[in-house]
Parts: C-alpha cells; sequence; structure tokens
C-alpha cells in the first residue's frame, strides 16, 4: 500500500493534509475529510460555511441600544444584577399611590426573520389592546394603541428590550424591541386585565398577530423566543391578579410581517387591468 499527502489551507486558514491512499491501483479518497477540511461538496464545488440561507424580509431590523448608565434615559438597575430599568415616556403612577402593583403591557412587532422593526413596511396601522377598569387612570390605556411606524408617531418609539441575552446586561440583549405601557401604584391583591389585540388600517392584512408572551409575580426572564414562546390569548386569561410577593407582571403582544407570496399592489392592479 502506497500512499501521498494532499495539503493546502481549509476555510479556517489552518494548514490541513489529507492522505490519500492506494490499494492494487484503486485510490480510496476520504471525500468526507475534503468536504470538512476544504469545503468542497459535489462536482467540487464550494459549500458555504453557514448552510442557512437568509431569509428575505420585506423591512430590515430595527437596531436601538437601551441607554447606558449616565445616560437620561438610563433609570436604575438592581444591585444583584438581577433587573434592568430605562425610563418610559408612557410610564405613570397611579394618584392616589395604592400600593406596589406594577406592570407592562407591550407590544413588538417583527418581520420576517423575528427581528424587531418599527413598521415602516406597515404605515397607517395600528394595534388596540383593550385595559380593564384596573389601569383606566393612566392617559395611554383604555385602550392601549400603538401607531406604525412608530418613529413617526413617538419621540421613544421603543422603550422595552423584553427578549434576548447578553452577559453584558442584566436583562435583554442590549437593544430595545418593545413599545410599551407601564405602571405603578396598584393594590397588591389586584388583577389586572386586557383584551384580545386588534390590527387595523392599511397593513392590517400583512401582520399576523403571533401570540403573547406573559410573565407575572416575577423579575421578567428575558432569555425566551418573541415566537416559540407565544401563546393564544385563551392560555394567558387575558389577565393575572398580584401577589404580596409578586406585585409585578408583564404581556408583550408579539406581531409579525406575513410572509405574502401575493402580487404587489400594483402589480395586481396590473393583472386586474389585464383580466379586464
Amino acid at each position: 500500500m502506497s500512499e501521498s499527502g494532499l495539503s493546502g489551507t481549509g476555510p479556517n486558514g489552518r494548514s490541513v493534509t489529507v492522505w490519500i491512499g492506494a490499494i492494487g491501483g484503486v485510490v480510496l479518497l476520504a471525500a468526507a475529510i475534503l468536504v470538512v477540511a476544504f469545503g468542497v461538496g459535489p462536482a467540487g464545488t464550494m459549500l458555504e460555511e453557514d448552510a442557512t440561507a437568509e431569509t428575505d424580509v420585506t423591512e430590515s431590523a430595527a437596531e436601538h441600544p437601551v441607554p447606558e448608565p449616565g445616560d437620561p434615559y438610563f433609570e436604575d438597575r438592581a444591585d444583584d444584577g438581577s433587573w434592568v430599568s430605562y425610563l418610559n415616556p408612557r410610564d405613570e403612577y397611579r394618584d392616589p399611590y395604592l400600593g406596589e402593583g406594577s406592570g407592562k403591557i407591550c407590544v413588538a412587532l417583527l418581520n420576517e426573520a423575528g427581528e424587531p422593526i418599527v413598521g415602516e413596511s406597515v404605515p397607517e396601522t395600528t394595534v388596540t389592546i383593550p385595559t380593564g377598569e384596573s389601569i383606566a387612570w393612566h392617559t395611554n390605556a383604555d385602550p392601549f394603541v400603538v401607531e406604525y411606524p412608530l418613529t413617526d408617531h413617538y419621540t421613544r418609539p421603543f422603550d422595552g428590550d423584553q427578549f434576548g441575552t447578553n452577559p453584558d446586561f442584566p436583562q435583554g440583549d442590549g437593544y430595545f424591541d418593545s413599545h410599551c405601557l407601564e405602571w405603578h401604584g396598584l393594590p397588591e391583591d389586584e388583577t389586572v386585565e386586557y383584551g384580545e389585540a386588534r390590527i387595523d388600517g392599511d397593513g392590517a392584512d400583512d401582520v399576523e398577530l403571533v401570540g403573547y408572551v406573559q410573565q407575572t409575580h416575577e423579575t421578567w426572564d428575558t432569555d425566551v423566543d418573541p415566537i416559540a414562546d407565544a401563546e393564544p390569548y385563551e392560555a394567558t386569561g387575558g389577565a393575572w391578579t398580584y401577589e404580596p410577593d409578586g406585585s409585578h407582571g408583564q404581556v408583550v403582544v408579539v406581531l409579525q410581517l406575513s410572509e405574502s407570496t401575493d402580487a404587489s399592489p400594483a402589480e395586481a392592479s396590473d393583472q386586474a387591468t389585464t383580466d379586464g
């Protein structure tokens, strides 16, 4: 048996030698090793290092970093690193202040790849969430209405980093993803209720209601997936009741752009004219 070495450089820049053995004139080539070492596939084609194709998106992800200590919109963080808070222009305190009950109702709009967006692709679109009597005093509640694009209607389009993790941040991945209504001052045995989200306007047909991510009585855990962990409205019950040692609750309404294969409005108009 004779053998020889084929040397070269792999995709990671390392020098790689693949040994080829010949027995009785038949060459035994370690094809699998070639694929791993050199990225060579069938017919000599180069395999992509990342075989996952990128998802085409209608709107690019919004990249709004959270404020850091020293920024006027940075509010506070726990000494033990369990939570962090940012100033929210839609955060209000009940007067009279009846207890430590606090919470959020948020809306997160995602593109087809699951990334947060401001909604430039769905202008003149609104999301309406009915709210119960317990927060009727809040000037942004009863109901809570979110208008898209966020950047056209709000000075602070985002205020919540509700999803993802980053070792450099107590909560979240360091980028805002949600638009929230926030409150403080409810009794610690109060029940907070909210209704099903309704999508209206020009882009309503292009937005899908994925579901609701609700967490109560504990610090919000951002290590969740906004799509995989979203539940139907019936599963959340559309409410939560505070407890003396658990006087906080949050829910995020998760929306996503529909992956439509229909023709664009212009194409549809042309088609209608042709058919007519």
